[in-house]
């Protein structure tokens, strides 16, 4: 059995839920790369009653993801990136209220595959508290 320290450990989950938001952040910055493009930018109109422009709503969640992603992998302000994670995270379950039409596909359990993208978010939510 392969024993990791605890030290390694926590420095692998930073490291790689920093990808996850990298790479996240990153394809939103060219508009049509992200497959949650469309789905981000609905939700943040309707969380915001229409007063960002979906152009500036993207770019501004591109940053937001992005940077999150540098500081976890740089473990630099550790417990505020995390605390800025989880209200990211948080916020992308909001399309289950908002927008169940894209989520689910008839019964409340038959996910569509937007639906499962954003139920995966519990993994990253269980991460983000075990490197707070």
């Amino acid at each position: 059995m392969i024993s990791i320290t605890k030290p390694i450990r926590k420095n692998l989950l930073l490291f790689s839920i920093g990808i996850v938001y990298i790479w996240f952040g990153l394809l939103k910055f060219s508009p049509g790369l992200s497959p949650a493009e469309n789905l981000a930018k609905q939700t943040i109109h309707i969380l915001f009653f229409g007063l960002i422009p979906s152009d500036v709503s993207i770019l501004l969640l591109a940053i937001w993801e992005t940077v999150i992603g540098v500081l976890l992998i740089a473990n630099i302000y550790r417990k505020i990136t995390v605390l800025l994670a989880l209200i990211h995270i948080t916020l992308t379950f909001s399309p289950l209220f908002l927008l169940p039409d894209q989520v689910f596909n008839g019964a409340p359990f038959m996910l569509t595959l937007v639906g499962q993208y954003i139920i995966k978010n519990f993994i990253i939510i269980a991460v983000l508290i075990s490197i707070y």
